[in-house]
Protein backbone atom coordinates (compact mmCIF):
# COMPACT_ATOMS: atom_id res chain seq x y z
CA UNK A 1 0.00 0.00 0.00
CA UNK A 2 2.75 2.19 0.60
CA UNK A 3 4.35 1.90 -3.04
CA UNK A 4 1.03 2.73 -4.48
CA UNK A 5 -0.20 5.39 -3.06
CA UNK A 6 3.19 7.01 -3.32
CA UNK A 7 3.14 6.53 -7.02
CA UNK A 8 -0.18 8.18 -7.13
CA UNK A 9 0.38 10.94 -4.93
CA UNK A 10 3.52 11.91 -7.22
CA UNK A 11 0.85 11.28 -10.27
CA UNK A 12 -1.66 13.64 -8.15
CA UNK A 13 0.85 16.39 -7.31
CA UNK A 14 0.32 15.55 -3.42
CA UNK A 15 4.19 16.09 -2.37
CA UNK A 16 5.94 18.71 -3.42
CA UNK A 17 9.29 18.66 -5.49
CA UNK A 18 11.50 19.56 -2.65
CA UNK A 19 10.27 17.29 -0.16
CA UNK A 20 12.65 14.17 0.95
CA UNK A 21 13.03 11.27 3.25
CA UNK A 22 10.26 8.64 3.55
CA UNK A 23 10.23 8.26 -0.47
CA UNK A 24 12.04 6.02 -3.06
CA UNK A 25 15.21 7.09 -4.53
CA UNK A 26 15.29 10.20 -2.00
CA UNK A 27 17.73 10.49 0.69
CA UNK A 28 19.29 12.91 3.17
CA UNK A 29 22.24 13.75 0.30
CA UNK A 30 19.54 15.07 -2.04
CA UNK A 31 18.27 17.70 0.45
CA UNK A 32 22.14 18.94 1.14
CA UNK A 33 22.60 18.97 -2.09
CA UNK A 34 20.18 21.02 -2.89
CA UNK A 35 20.81 23.15 -0.42
CA UNK A 36 24.60 24.05 -0.91
CA UNK A 37 23.88 24.06 -4.51
CA UNK A 38 21.12 27.08 -4.17
CA UNK A 39 23.33 28.79 -1.25
CA UNK A 40 26.40 28.87 -3.92
CA UNK A 41 24.28 29.48 -7.36
CA UNK A 42 22.92 32.66 -5.02
CA UNK A 43 25.70 33.74 -4.11
CA UNK A 44 27.14 33.86 -7.78
CA UNK A 45 25.84 37.84 -8.19
CA UNK A 46 27.16 38.68 -5.18
CA UNK A 47 23.98 38.47 -3.39
CA UNK A 48 24.01 37.49 0.72
CA UNK A 49 22.44 34.51 1.58
CA UNK A 50 20.97 33.24 4.99
CA UNK A 51 18.99 29.74 6.02
CA UNK A 52 16.50 29.21 8.92
CA UNK A 53 16.56 25.95 9.71
CA UNK A 54 12.97 24.64 11.32
CA UNK A 55 11.40 21.65 13.60
CA UNK A 56 8.07 19.94 13.43
CA UNK A 57 7.32 19.70 17.29
CA UNK A 58 5.72 15.97 17.43
CA UNK A 59 5.00 15.95 13.84
CA UNK A 60 3.70 12.39 13.71
CA UNK A 61 1.59 12.96 16.54
CA UNK A 62 -0.31 15.52 14.87
CA UNK A 63 -1.58 14.12 12.06
CA UNK A 64 -5.52 14.61 11.57
CA UNK A 65 -7.16 11.93 9.66
CA UNK A 66 -10.49 13.86 8.69
CA UNK A 67 -8.13 16.75 7.54
CA UNK A 68 -6.00 14.18 5.43
CA UNK A 69 -9.06 12.61 3.92
CA UNK A 70 -10.31 15.82 2.83
CA UNK A 71 -6.89 16.38 0.92
CA UNK A 72 -6.61 13.19 -0.31
CA UNK A 73 -10.85 13.53 -1.50
CA UNK A 74 -10.02 16.88 -3.24
CA UNK A 75 -6.95 15.32 -5.43
CA UNK A 76 -9.57 12.28 -6.51
CA UNK A 77 -7.39 9.85 -5.16
CA UNK A 78 -8.88 6.20 -5.38
CA UNK A 79 -11.59 6.02 -3.06
CA UNK A 80 -10.79 2.19 -2.10
CA UNK A 81 -6.95 3.50 -0.88
CA UNK A 82 -8.77 6.74 1.09
CA UNK A 83 -10.63 4.61 2.88
CA UNK A 84 -8.33 1.88 4.11
CA UNK A 85 -6.22 5.18 5.24
CA UNK A 86 -8.65 6.14 7.13
CA UNK A 87 -9.40 2.98 8.70
CA UNK A 88 -5.43 2.74 9.39
CA UNK A 89 -6.11 6.06 11.38
CA UNK A 90 -9.26 5.33 13.25
CA UNK A 91 -10.30 3.69 16.25
CA UNK A 92 -6.55 3.53 17.76
CA UNK A 93 -5.80 3.19 21.29
CA UNK A 94 -2.62 4.07 23.34
CA UNK A 95 -1.29 2.00 26.14
CA UNK A 96 1.17 3.61 28.53
CA UNK A 97 3.04 0.61 31.11
CA UNK A 98 4.67 1.79 33.97
CA UNK A 99 6.08 -0.43 36.01
CA UNK A 100 3.39 -1.19 39.11
CA UNK A 101 0.31 0.24 37.60
CA UNK A 102 -2.49 -1.47 35.61
CA UNK A 103 -2.36 -1.47 31.84
CA UNK A 104 -5.34 0.71 30.57
CA UNK A 105 -5.92 1.55 27.30
CA UNK A 106 -7.07 5.43 26.02
CA UNK A 107 -8.35 6.27 22.67
CA UNK A 108 -6.20 8.01 20.32
CA UNK A 109 -7.86 10.34 17.73
CA UNK A 110 -5.00 12.35 15.70
CA UNK A 111 -1.49 10.49 15.26
CA UNK A 112 0.45 8.18 12.60
CA UNK A 113 1.37 4.76 14.43
CA UNK A 114 5.30 5.14 14.65
CA UNK A 115 7.22 2.48 13.17
CA UNK A 116 4.83 1.42 10.39
CA UNK A 117 5.99 1.96 6.83
CA UNK A 118 3.19 4.08 5.71
CA UNK A 119 3.32 6.18 8.54
CA UNK A 120 6.11 8.72 7.20
CA UNK A 121 4.24 9.03 3.27
CA UNK A 122 1.11 9.85 5.25
CA UNK A 123 3.31 12.63 7.36
CA UNK A 124 4.63 14.14 4.47
CA UNK A 125 1.61 14.25 2.54
CA UNK A 126 -0.02 16.40 4.97
CA UNK A 127 2.94 18.71 5.94
CA UNK A 128 3.12 19.71 1.83
CA UNK A 129 0.73 22.58 2.04
CA UNK A 130 3.90 24.06 4.02
CA UNK A 131 5.70 24.29 0.69
CA UNK A 132 6.14 27.40 -1.07
CA UNK A 133 7.93 28.69 -3.61
CA UNK A 134 10.16 31.56 -2.61
CA UNK A 135 11.57 34.42 -5.10
CA UNK A 136 15.45 34.35 -5.33
CA UNK A 137 15.27 31.23 -1.80
CA UNK A 138 14.55 27.95 -0.98
CA UNK A 139 12.42 25.82 0.71
CA UNK A 140 13.16 22.20 1.11
CA UNK A 141 12.33 19.61 3.91
CA UNK A 142 13.46 16.18 5.12
CA UNK A 143 10.56 14.65 6.79
CA UNK A 144 9.82 17.00 9.70
CA UNK A 145 13.63 19.04 8.86
CA UNK A 146 12.58 21.94 7.31
CA UNK A 147 15.48 25.16 6.10
CA UNK A 148 13.95 28.17 4.53
CA UNK A 149 17.29 30.08 2.61
CA UNK A 150 16.61 33.71 0.82
CA UNK A 151 18.98 36.03 -0.38
CA UNK A 152 18.89 39.76 -0.86
CA UNK A 153 21.67 42.76 -1.07
CA UNK A 154 22.06 42.67 3.02
CA UNK A 155 21.59 40.32 5.74
CA UNK A 156 19.45 42.22 7.34
CA UNK A 157 17.00 42.29 4.58
CA UNK A 158 17.53 38.45 4.28
CA UNK A 159 16.03 38.63 8.58
CA UNK A 160 13.46 40.75 7.74
CA UNK A 161 12.17 38.11 4.77
CA UNK A 162 12.89 35.00 7.04
CA UNK A 163 10.39 36.50 9.73
CA UNK A 164 8.30 37.19 7.16
CA UNK A 165 8.16 33.68 5.39
CA UNK A 166 8.26 32.38 9.18
CA UNK A 167 4.66 33.95 9.96
CA UNK A 168 3.23 32.58 6.93
CA UNK A 169 4.42 29.10 7.51
CA UNK A 170 3.53 29.26 11.29
CA UNK A 171 -0.23 30.47 9.76
CA UNK A 172 -0.39 27.14 7.05
CA UNK A 173 0.39 25.19 9.98
CA UNK A 174 -1.95 26.39 12.34
CA UNK A 175 -4.48 25.50 9.66
CA UNK A 176 -3.59 21.84 9.53
CA UNK A 177 -2.64 21.42 13.56
CA UNK A 178 0.96 21.32 13.16
CA UNK A 179 3.37 23.86 14.90
CA UNK A 180 7.14 24.41 15.19
CA UNK A 181 9.59 24.17 17.88
CA UNK A 182 10.95 27.42 18.01
CA UNK A 183 13.71 26.52 20.89
CA UNK A 184 14.91 24.36 18.23
CA UNK A 185 15.38 26.84 15.35
CA UNK A 186 18.99 27.62 14.23
CA UNK A 187 20.09 30.44 11.36
CA UNK A 188 23.52 30.65 9.46
CA UNK A 189 24.58 33.17 7.15
CA UNK A 190 26.42 32.07 4.40
CA UNK A 191 29.93 33.45 3.44
CA UNK A 192 32.40 32.48 0.25
CA UNK A 193 35.59 31.16 1.47
CA UNK A 194 36.85 34.31 -0.29
CA UNK A 195 35.07 36.77 1.79
CA UNK A 196 36.96 39.00 4.12
CA UNK A 197 34.86 41.44 5.37
CA UNK A 198 33.71 40.75 8.74
CA UNK A 199 31.39 38.30 9.78
CA UNK A 200 27.59 39.21 10.11
CA UNK A 201 26.06 39.06 13.80
CA UNK A 202 22.33 40.18 12.68
CA UNK A 203 19.94 38.30 15.07
CA UNK A 204 16.13 37.31 14.18
CA UNK A 205 13.52 37.28 16.58
CA UNK A 206 10.59 34.53 16.63
CA UNK A 207 7.94 34.31 18.95
CA UNK A 208 9.73 36.31 21.73
CA UNK A 209 12.83 34.39 20.80
CA UNK A 210 16.37 36.06 20.20
CA UNK A 211 18.42 33.55 17.93
CA UNK A 212 22.00 34.50 16.61
CA UNK A 213 23.40 33.03 13.66
CA UNK A 214 25.32 30.03 14.62
CA UNK A 215 28.81 29.40 13.36
CA UNK A 216 28.19 25.51 12.80
CA UNK A 217 24.73 23.97 12.29
CA UNK A 218 24.44 20.21 12.08
CA UNK A 219 21.34 18.96 9.88
CA UNK A 220 20.25 15.59 8.66
CA UNK A 221 23.70 14.23 9.66
CA UNK A 222 26.29 17.08 7.69
CA UNK A 223 27.99 19.81 9.98
CA UNK A 224 28.07 23.10 8.05
CA UNK A 225 29.71 25.85 8.36
CA UNK A 226 29.41 29.55 7.31
CA UNK A 227 32.11 29.02 4.34
CA UNK A 228 29.99 25.64 3.65
CA UNK A 229 33.93 24.10 4.45
CA UNK A 230 34.48 20.05 5.16
CA UNK A 231 36.76 20.53 7.46
CA UNK A 232 34.18 20.74 10.51
CA UNK A 233 32.25 17.71 9.26
CA UNK A 234 35.05 15.05 8.59
CA UNK A 235 37.20 16.24 12.09
CA UNK A 236 33.60 15.54 13.43
CA UNK A 237 33.61 12.01 11.68
CA UNK A 238 36.58 11.11 12.65
CA UNK A 239 35.64 11.87 16.27
CA UNK A 240 32.38 9.47 16.12
CA UNK A 241 34.78 6.78 14.42
CA UNK A 242 37.63 6.72 16.99
CA UNK A 243 34.90 6.78 19.86
CA UNK A 244 33.63 3.08 18.43
CA UNK A 245 36.72 2.10 17.45
CA UNK A 246 38.34 2.17 21.01
CA UNK A 247 34.96 0.59 21.56
CA UNK A 248 35.25 -2.53 19.15
CA UNK A 249 38.73 -3.12 19.20
CA UNK A 250 38.43 -4.76 22.82
CA UNK A 251 36.31 -7.74 21.17
CA UNK A 252 40.11 -8.23 19.42
CA UNK A 253 43.22 -7.79 21.34
CA UNK A 254 46.31 -8.76 19.71
CA UNK A 255 46.74 -12.22 18.94
CA UNK A 256 43.12 -13.21 20.24
CA UNK A 257 39.93 -12.50 20.26
CA UNK A 258 37.77 -12.30 16.95
CA UNK A 259 39.06 -13.68 13.84
CA UNK A 260 41.18 -11.52 11.58
CA UNK A 261 37.67 -11.87 8.62
CA UNK A 262 35.32 -10.72 11.24
CA UNK A 263 37.35 -7.67 12.26
CA UNK A 264 37.25 -6.95 8.61
CA UNK A 265 33.37 -7.06 8.56
CA UNK A 266 33.57 -4.53 11.02
CA UNK A 267 35.91 -2.54 9.44
CA UNK A 268 34.04 -2.16 6.09
CA UNK A 269 30.21 -2.06 7.64
CA UNK A 270 30.89 -0.02 10.92
CA UNK A 271 33.68 2.15 10.40
CA UNK A 272 34.14 3.05 7.15
CA UNK A 273 30.88 4.21 6.92
CA UNK A 274 31.15 6.25 10.06
CA UNK A 275 34.28 7.85 8.92
CA UNK A 276 33.33 8.53 5.65
CA UNK A 277 29.55 10.05 6.11
CA UNK A 278 29.17 12.58 3.79
CA UNK A 279 32.22 11.72 1.45
CA UNK A 280 29.39 11.84 -1.71
CA UNK A 281 28.58 15.49 -0.98
CA UNK A 282 31.36 16.92 0.51
CA UNK A 283 35.46 16.28 -0.46
CA UNK A 284 37.91 16.01 2.24
CA UNK A 285 40.86 18.84 2.66
CA UNK A 286 44.43 18.02 2.84
CA UNK A 287 44.15 18.17 6.85
CA UNK A 288 40.83 16.31 7.30
CA UNK A 289 42.68 13.86 4.98
CA UNK A 290 46.03 13.70 7.00
CA UNK A 291 44.06 12.57 10.49
CA UNK A 292 41.40 10.54 8.45
CA UNK A 293 44.44 8.48 6.91
CA UNK A 294 46.37 8.20 10.53
CA UNK A 295 43.29 6.38 12.13
CA UNK A 296 42.48 4.48 9.17
CA UNK A 297 45.61 2.90 9.26
CA UNK A 298 45.42 1.95 13.03
CA UNK A 299 42.22 -0.50 11.93
CA UNK A 300 44.21 -1.84 9.05
CA UNK A 301 46.85 -3.00 11.42
CA UNK A 302 44.05 -3.98 14.07
CA UNK A 303 42.20 -6.12 11.21
CA UNK A 304 45.42 -7.75 9.94
CA UNK A 305 46.74 -8.41 13.50
CA UNK A 306 50.59 -6.92 12.33
CA UNK A 307 53.23 -5.10 14.38
CA UNK A 308 53.54 -1.29 14.47
CA UNK A 309 57.05 -1.28 12.30
CA UNK A 310 54.93 -2.59 9.33
CA UNK A 311 55.13 -0.63 6.51
CA UNK A 312 51.63 1.41 6.09
CA UNK A 313 52.17 1.10 1.95
CA UNK A 314 51.26 -2.61 2.06
CA UNK A 315 49.02 -2.28 4.73
CA UNK A 316 46.19 -1.38 2.60
CA UNK A 317 46.61 -4.83 0.51
CA UNK A 318 46.98 -7.25 3.06
CA UNK A 319 43.95 -5.58 4.72
CA UNK A 320 41.89 -4.92 1.51
CA UNK A 321 40.80 -1.85 2.66
CA UNK A 322 41.31 0.67 0.42
CA UNK A 323 42.83 3.64 1.01
CA UNK A 324 40.38 6.61 2.01
CA UNK A 325 41.08 9.06 -0.44
CA UNK A 326 40.13 6.28 -3.25
CA UNK A 327 36.91 5.39 -1.19
CA UNK A 328 35.94 9.18 -0.97
CA UNK A 329 36.29 9.31 -4.94
CA UNK A 330 34.19 6.42 -5.27
CA UNK A 331 31.63 7.58 -3.20
CA UNK A 332 31.37 10.76 -5.00
CA UNK A 333 31.59 9.11 -8.60
CA UNK A 334 28.81 6.83 -7.06
CA UNK A 335 26.75 9.90 -6.34
CA UNK A 336 27.22 11.55 -9.34
CA UNK A 337 25.78 8.72 -11.70
CA UNK A 338 22.73 8.34 -9.37
CA UNK A 339 22.29 11.98 -9.14
CA UNK A 340 23.15 11.79 -13.35
CA UNK A 341 20.17 8.62 -13.52
CA UNK A 342 17.28 10.33 -11.18
CA UNK A 343 14.21 11.21 -12.85
CA UNK A 344 14.64 15.52 -12.17
CA UNK A 345 10.49 15.34 -11.62
CA UNK A 346 11.23 13.29 -8.90
CA UNK A 347 14.53 14.54 -7.63
CA UNK A 348 14.87 18.09 -6.18
CA UNK A 349 19.12 17.74 -6.97
CA UNK A 350 18.66 16.09 -10.41
CA UNK A 351 15.74 18.65 -11.22
CA UNK A 352 19.05 21.14 -10.80
CA UNK A 353 21.35 19.73 -13.58
CA UNK A 354 22.49 21.74 -16.23
CA UNK A 355 20.06 22.14 -18.92
CA UNK A 356 22.43 20.81 -21.46
CA UNK A 357 23.17 17.42 -19.27
CA UNK A 358 21.86 14.95 -21.25
CA UNK A 359 19.06 13.57 -19.21
CA UNK A 360 15.87 11.63 -20.14
CA UNK A 361 13.73 14.48 -19.00
CA UNK A 362 13.70 17.99 -20.18
CA UNK A 363 12.49 18.49 -16.67
CA UNK A 364 14.34 21.31 -14.22
CA UNK A 365 13.05 22.73 -11.36
CA UNK A 366 11.00 26.29 -11.12
CA UNK A 367 12.32 27.31 -8.47
CA UNK A 368 16.09 27.02 -9.43
CA UNK A 369 18.62 30.05 -9.11
CA UNK A 370 20.72 29.12 -12.15
CA UNK A 371 19.12 31.98 -14.14
CA UNK A 372 20.70 34.57 -11.67
CA UNK A 373 23.99 33.86 -13.41
CA UNK A 374 23.33 34.89 -16.80
CA UNK A 375 25.21 37.83 -18.05
CA UNK A 376 27.75 37.80 -15.15
CA UNK A 377 31.63 38.58 -15.64
CA UNK A 378 33.69 36.07 -16.01
CA UNK A 379 35.20 35.94 -12.43
CA UNK A 380 31.27 35.05 -11.19
CA UNK A 381 30.26 32.81 -13.92
CA UNK A 382 30.19 29.51 -13.02
CA UNK A 383 32.31 26.98 -14.87
CA UNK A 384 30.33 25.28 -17.56
CA UNK A 385 30.05 21.41 -16.21
CA UNK A 386 31.81 20.09 -19.30
CA UNK A 387 35.15 22.29 -18.82
CA UNK A 388 37.40 20.78 -16.60
CA UNK A 389 38.41 23.36 -13.73
CA UNK A 390 41.21 25.07 -14.11
CA UNK A 391 44.65 25.03 -12.08
CA UNK A 392 44.70 27.12 -10.49
CA UNK A 393 40.88 27.24 -9.94
CA UNK A 394 40.02 30.53 -10.98
CA UNK A 395 36.35 29.22 -11.66
CA UNK A 396 34.72 26.35 -10.17
CA UNK A 397 31.50 24.47 -10.81
CA UNK A 398 28.13 24.74 -8.91
CA UNK A 399 28.03 21.58 -7.08
CA UNK A 400 25.08 19.70 -8.82
CA UNK A 401 27.48 20.66 -12.10
CA UNK A 402 30.39 19.30 -10.34
CA UNK A 403 28.99 15.84 -10.17
CA UNK A 404 27.60 16.15 -13.87
CA UNK A 405 31.56 16.68 -14.55
CA UNK A 406 32.12 13.45 -13.19
CA UNK A 407 29.92 11.52 -15.31
CA UNK A 408 31.83 12.67 -18.47
CA UNK A 409 33.80 9.04 -18.69
CA UNK A 410 30.65 7.47 -18.75
CA UNK A 411 28.77 9.33 -21.53
CA UNK A 412 30.97 8.40 -24.10
CA UNK A 413 28.66 6.53 -26.34
CA UNK A 414 25.30 7.04 -24.53
CA UNK A 415 22.87 9.89 -25.88
CA UNK A 416 20.99 10.04 -23.07
CA UNK A 417 21.66 9.14 -19.19
CA UNK A 418 20.68 6.60 -17.71
CA UNK A 419 22.70 3.61 -20.21
CA UNK A 420 21.02 4.54 -23.11
CA UNK A 421 23.20 3.55 -26.22
CA UNK A 422 23.74 5.50 -28.84
CA UNK A 423 24.51 3.53 -32.02
CA UNK A 424 26.89 5.38 -34.91
CA UNK A 425 26.08 4.84 -37.96
CA UNK A 426 27.55 2.77 -40.27
CA UNK A 427 30.79 3.68 -42.19
CA UNK A 428 32.71 1.50 -44.80
CA UNK A 429 30.84 -1.48 -44.30
CA UNK A 430 29.65 -3.24 -47.64
CA UNK A 431 26.15 -4.37 -47.92
CA UNK A 432 25.04 -7.92 -48.49
CA UNK A 433 25.20 -8.73 -51.47
CA UNK A 434 21.45 -9.97 -52.97
CA UNK A 435 21.27 -13.59 -54.63
CA UNK A 436 19.12 -14.26 -57.19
Amino acid sequence: MTVRLSAIAKSKGLLHPNQCGSLPGLSSTDACLTLTHEIRTLQRPRLEVSTLFLDIKAGFDNVNASTLRARLLASHVPSYMIDWVSSFLSERTCTLVFQGSPNLSSPVSVGTPQGSPISPLLFLLYVAPLHMSIPRGLMVSYVDDFSITVASPSYRGNIRRLQGLFTTISTRGRDIGVSFSVPKTELIHWRTPSQRTPRSKAPIVLEGHLFRPSQVVRWLGYWFTPALSPTHHFRHRLSLAQAVFSFVKRLSSPGAGVRPFLCYRIATCLLCPILTYGADLLTPTFTALRGMNSFWRRVQRWTTNNFYSTPTSILAREACLPPIVSYCRYRRRLAALRVACAPPYANPAAARLPPSFPSLSSFRAQDSSRHLTRGLSSVYLPLEWRTKVPSPPIRKHLPVDALAHLTLPLQEGLSRLPLVVHTPPLQGRISPRRTS
